[in-house]
């Protein structure tokens, strides 16, 4: 007899696992499929985050960073040094021993939630049943109340340049490198080419970005991504847009890169080359033909504003449905999911969702961008404060980059946020509280913000909607 549960959760990454721990919470018998197992043959739960994604690589940007201030920047402080020398194999230690903690922790929590964590490949069946695939190749079948589908993404592969793990790699082979390449291709220029670029550039290598895009960062605001690039190439990415790569080809071990752009085709020679044009939703054996799940013309599972598929009492969530791959986008969907399964009526703010490219300055925004609005007709107020004006940020030598913050023209209500500069991230998640309650820009204005701090950049962009800044000069108001 197959085993039974209230909610089956099809991947352990952060849509899943988080789905899985707040119905356990919530009193549903719960189990969570995850296929991924480490050399042992153990599970390893966190998925592409924990694993190859977000934890790893920011784990490099944070010590790729401490190199570039101890190498550039502590003599400014009057600290005198030895000439830093980096040791990748520590470094990768780090990382690695940060990633085991984070996902024996979720281990950890499934275990005190009593979530049942089942080692296997997840199958959605007809009759809200999953087949489970384990590494040893055993099928069995557990009955599920409600099935969540968190399974994830995967690297896209492109044809010019095919994945040969040791020259030629995706995202998770940019993890692993065992010396700083002394020449790096990187094909895109998104935020993961740009994440990785930075790690070894800062490190030594001379790193060349081929985006066939004409704009870098289109789906940022166009203010914010200018200036962003105008800091990485300061900083030394060679970037260059319209670029389209043709074909690579692994010779006398070095990746010989063919390219073309308004100029015509052009060939270069790099020590490694890192394949980061984006990712796919993992759907490939995934879904039974007669499971009731459909997928988009994008490939992605069809969900409702709630996340629920079209077969009853299957849901889906994270990088397999519509909206950008973030991780924090997947565990909230997770969280609303779990609660609707538990019977509250709950739901998710799409418009309040930040995103982040954990570059230095990073680069974060929440909202509509200008463009948008303009092309939508919306009459709206602009606020924008640089950090060459804050204190805090000159006392850090930390200046790069500007907070720009949108409100509609009429009601004074926020309508997006975009930063480049220090902390980013974390400022922009201020805004995020102010907009989830609806505020205004005069309300963040009438805030009393701690000085001195990185955060008064966001007070002074509130201020200046409306030609009110204090520490800058205001720009005559948009007509």
């Amino acid at each position: 007899m197959a085993d039974k549960y209230d909610v089956v959760v099809i991947g352990a990454g952060p849509g899943g696992y988080v789905a899985a721990i707040k119905a356990a919470q919530l009193g549903l018998s719960t189990a969570c499929v995850e296929q991924w197992v480490d050399a042992e043959g153990k599970t390893r739960l966190g998925g592409t985050c924990l694993n190859v994604g977000c934890i790893p690589s920011k784990a490099l940007l944070d010590s790729s960073q401490k190199f570039v201030e101890a190498r550039d920047h502590f003599s400014l402080h009057g600290i005198s040094i030895d000439t830093p020398r980096m040791d990748i194999a520590a470094m990768m230690a780090r990382k690695n021993k940060i990633v085991d903690q984070l996902t024996g922790g979720i281990t950890g929590l499934f275990k005190h939630n009593g979530v049942t964590s089942i080692q296997g490949r997840g199958k959605v069946l007809a009759g809200c049943k999953v087949e489970v695939t384990d590494k040893d190749g055993k099928v069995s079948v557990i009955e599920a109340g409600n099935i969540i589908i968190a399974a994830g993404s995967s690297p896209i592969a492109i044809p010019p340049a095919p994945i040969d793990n040791e020259y030629i790699v995706d995202s998770t082979g940019a993890l692993e490198f065992s010396e700083v390449p002394q020449r790096l291709g990187v094909i895109g220029a998104g935020v993961i080419g740009l994440e990785l670029g930075s790690v070894w550039a800062r490190l030594g290598a001379e790193v060349v970005m081929l985006e066939a895009l004409d704009e870098l960062l289109p789906m940022m605001d166009t203010q914010i991504a200018k200036e962003a690039g105008k800091i990485f190439r300061k900083q030394g990415l060679d970037i260059r847009l319209s670029t389209r790569v043709t074909g690579a080809v692994v010779k006398d071990g070095k990746v010989e890169v063919t390219f073309t752009n308004a100029e015509g085709e052009h060939r270069e020679v790099f020590d490694k080359l890192i394949v980061s044009v984006g990712r796919r939703p993992r759907t490939e054996d995934l879904l039974a033909s007669d499971c009731g799940v459909n997928l988009d013309e994008r490939g992605f599972i069809y969900v409702n504003d709630h996340c629920a598929t079209e077969a009853p009492h299957v849901f889906a969530v994270g990088d397999v449905v519509r909206g950008p791959m973030l991780a924090h986008k997947g565990s909230e969907e997770g969280v609303m999911v779990a609660e609707r399964i538990a019977g509250k009526k709950v739901q998710l703010n799409y418009d309040c969702i930040p995103s982040v490219i954990y570059t230095h300055p990073e680069v974060a925004a929440v909202g509509r961008t200008e463009q948008e609005l303009k092309s939508d007709g919306v009459d709206y107020k602009v606020g924008v404060f640089p950090f060459a004006a804050s204190g805090r940020a000159l006392a850090a030598n930390d200046t790069d980059g500007m907070v720009k913050i949108i409100a509609d023209a009429e009601t004074d209500r926020v309508l997006g946020c975009h930063i480049v500069g220090p902390s980013a991230a974390d400022l922009v998640q201020q805004v995020v509280i102010a907009m989830e309650f609806g505020s205004s820009s005069e309300d963040l204005a009438l805030t009393v913000f701690g000085h001195p701090t990185l955060s008064e950049a966001v007070h002074e962009a509130a201020l200046a909607v409306h030609g009110h800044a204090i520490h800058i000069a205001n720009r005559k108001p948009r007509k």
